[in-house]
């Protein structure tokens, strides 16, 4: 059983050919994504808000 849909990981697979092009933009600052964990954390976002099979985000501490 697969943790995320087909959709899912294929807008995870955007974000991220989009991180190594220098492409990819934060949504808040917009300065430049460099770190993989954060481009993939964006396309499970843009999954989430499209209602793709994903997990729940984890709960902030604090």
């Amino acid at each position: 059983m697969a943790k995320y849909s087909e959709k899912a990981q294929e807008k995870v697979h955007e974000e991220m050919h989009l991180m190594k092009e220098g492409k990819l933009k934060s949504g808040t600052s917009g300065k430049k994504v460099t770190n993989p964990k954060q481009a993939i954390a964006i396309g499970l976002s843009e999954a989430r808000k499209d209602g793709d099979k994903v997990p729940k985000a984890p709960k902030k501490k604090g």
